[in-house]
């Protein structure tokens, strides 16, 4: 069944940590964006759907698990993978995203990305950039793999269309109606 964005739905998210509640100081920031990922994520062992989730750590950088910098920096390189604000920011809802998104009716669906098998959860939001968490899906457990912020309205399209071949083939094909004489 197609799940829709539902205004009306309470959807109660943790407050952003923003760059300018620590004056600036980018160190203090990023050492509370992953405090607040260590307790998400390593200290409170989420699950989602019944599946364990767990980490990637190797490899570390900066002391710091593999799955934070995929979840708060950009970059296909992953020595010179760069913060992203939004991204850190936003780093408090990923969690009850990935434990309350069947709750809260957001979007779902399977992506093929090569032989990896991921899920996408869409949070839509009005008036507030849309946030994506995406999982790693192996055989007895869940990765969380990235996550990030719908800048542009092309990203939110591709990932709409994705959504609707998802939903296309989820619904029986249509019977032919019985002729009436």
């Amino acid at each position: 069944m197609e799940r829709k964005y539902c205004p009306m739905m309470e959807i109660t998210l943790p407050e952003l940590i923003l760059l300018a509640a620590y004056g600036g100081d980018y160190h203090l920031f990023i050492e509370s964006v992953y405090a607040t990922f260590e307790k998400d994520f390593i200290l409170y062992k989420p699950s989602f759907r019944g599946k364990s989730l767990r980490l990637k750590y190797h490899p570390a950088f900066q002391g710091k698990a593999y799955t934070f910098y995929h979840m708060t920096h950009i970059g296909n390189n992953e020595n010179d993978r760069i913060p992203d604000l939004r991204r850190c920011e936003r780093i408090p809802f990923a969690r009850p995203v990935i434990e309350k998104c069947d709750n809260w009716e957001l979007k779902i669906w399977p992506q093929k990305r090569g032989n990896k098998n991921r899920l996408c959860i869409w949070l839509e939001r009005q008036d507030e950039p849309d946030y994506f968490v995406i999982l790693d899906v192996r055989d007895k457990y869940i990765l969380p793999w990235t996550a990030f912020v719908a800048e542009y309205e092309h990203q939110k399209k591709k990932k709409l269309k994705e959504y609707q071949e998802f939903i296309k083939k989820q619904k029986p094909p249509a019977r032919d109606s019985p002729t009436v004489s």
